[in-house]
């Protein structure tokens, strides 16, 4: 039972931060960290961005919908097989990632632990 509180207080802590995170930038930590990777790589597919992100297929569908429709990720169609769509980041997007400065929000200290490991 020690580990499932633990576990609590974590996601309590993540949420914190969120909340945060999203006044601040205005977008949630799960488009944050979508955007995040999208700027370590040119492309990536829908399934390789919840792959990265530990997301359902629904739950990324949101995730891009969401990014998508405040500009900051544009679709691209592969240019093997042209079913295929891929995400990068806009102008606006690259621009917004750039930006954040996670380190100026405020962070529970229980975070701020768990990532100085």
């Amino acid at each position: 039972m020690e580990k499932l509180c633990k576990i609590r207080d974590i996601q309590r802590a993540v949420v914190c931060f969120e909340s945060r995170f999203e006044k601040t930038y205005g977008i949630c930590l799960n488009e944050g960290m979508a955007l995040c990777s999208l700027c370590k790589s040119v492309t990536l597919s829908s399934g390789e961005i919840g792959e990265l992100l530990g997301l359902t297929s629904s739950n990324t569908s949101k995730v891009i919908r969401s990014v998508e429709n405040k500009g900051l990720v544009q679709r691209v169609i592969g240019s093997e097989d042209r079913r295929q769509m891929y995400f990068s980041l806009t102008d606006k997007g690259r621009d917004l990632i750039l930006s954040i400065k996670c380190e100026e929000i405020e962070t529970p200290e229980l975070l701020n632990d768990l990532l100085k490991r």
